[in-house]
């Protein structure tokens, strides 16, 4: 996949993990995330599980565009973290791509950074589940915008006050909210059981 130097890169990544050792892969993850914090151009970080209990993580990360990446991907801070996890994790898939899309996709590419036999990763989620999502997290945020703006700036012209509104939930929605309501709906986006809900034992 091509991608421009000027476009926001999200990386997806698959990485495997025994079970056992959640614990140590959520603070490896976390820990990951608090380096790629430091780095210019950094937009936001996610993961999600395959299925409660399973060693298979995504992880996505994303950043403003391509030489930003490159610079967090090429630095030290980086390959200590990676060498750090050794023992514990494998690394399987990656994937680059552009657009809010990034945030629903599983990794689907070629392995990059160590090959190993992938297990079959799940379709993307239907786009009338993926714009239910969208939605579900921009009407909050634009409802919120508009009674904010409408009492703390009356007399700003509309055009001025929906830059300001475009400005601000823009970033929002992509980098903090939608990574985290597709986290949470996670099982529907992808046909899963409901958390909530335990299988039924005959009798």
């Amino acid at each position: 996949m091509t991608v421009s130097p000027a476009a926001p890169v999200t990386v997806a990544v698959a990485r495997r993990t025994d079970p056992a050792r959640t614990d140590e892969m959520v603070a490896w993850m976390r820990a990951g995330t608090a380096l790629a914090e430091a780095f210019p151009g950094f937009l936001g970080a996610g993961w999600v599980r395959s299925a409660p209990g399973s060693g298979e993580w995504h992880m996505l990360y994303r950043f403003a565009d391509q030489d930003m990446l490159r610079r967090w991907e090429e630095s030290p801070q980086r390959r200590w973290w990676l060498t750090s996890a050794q023992g514990i994790v494998e690394h399987t898939r990656v994937e680059r791509r552009t657009g809010v899309e990034g945030w629903f996709d599983p990794p689907r590419a070629e392995v990059v950074e160590r090959l190993d036999a992938a297990p079959t990763v799940p379709p993307s989620p239907p786009r009338w589940k993926q714009a239910v999502t969208i939605w579900l997290a921009f009407f909050p945020l634009s409802l919120t915008a508009t009674v904010l703006t409408g009492q703390l700036l009356p007399g700003l012209p509309t055009a001025a006050r929906v830059l300001v509104m475009t400005l601000t939930l823009t970033p929002l929605m992509t980098y903090l909210v939608l990574p985290r309501i597709t986290r949470a709906l996670h099982w529907w986006l992808h046909g899963q059981r409901a958390p909530w809900r335990t299988p039924r034992r005959s009798a």
